[in-house]
């Protein structure tokens, strides 16, 4: 069976018409389907491994999203089902994200350690 990691690295995309980040509902998707799925969270979207947050009073311009996403809740579910999530060490730091505030489960990769992750997979899709 083949392996399939999703490297998510814009935070809240789509989530102005829908509540979840596509790319997190498409991997717990196909995890749900019987895919042997990985994640990786680097960039902005790091934020999603935030224990408690809260995205009410979210905005895109004038757009306001009305239903706020809860995507720290999808990645947890994630992470309750065995999909291993990742996060890029260095890009938490950057996003002044102290280690006590990222939810339990998550794996932290350095960036310099990124090739070895991606030869773990046989497919990379980069959202």
């Amino acid at each position: 069976m083949a392996r399939y990691l999703s490297i998510v690295e814009n935070a809240y995309r789509a989530t102005v018409e829908e509540q979840d980040d596509t790319a997190v509902w498409f991997t717990h998707t196909m995890r749900n389907a019987g895919a042997d799925v990985g994640l990786l969270l680097r960039g902005d979207a790091v934020n999603y491994v935030l224990r408690g947050q809260d995205a009410s009073g979210l905005r895109f311009g004038a757009s306001e999203v009305r239903v706020a996403p809860e995507i720290d809740k999808d990645v947890l579910a994630m992470v309750q089902k065995k999909v291993p999530v990742y996060v890029v060490s260095e890009d938490l730091s950057e996003h002044g994200i102290p280690e006590g505030d990222v939810m339990a489960g998550i794996e932290r990769v350095s960036r310099s350690h990124l090739a070895s992750l991606f030869s773990e997979y046989d497919r990379v899709f980069h959202w």
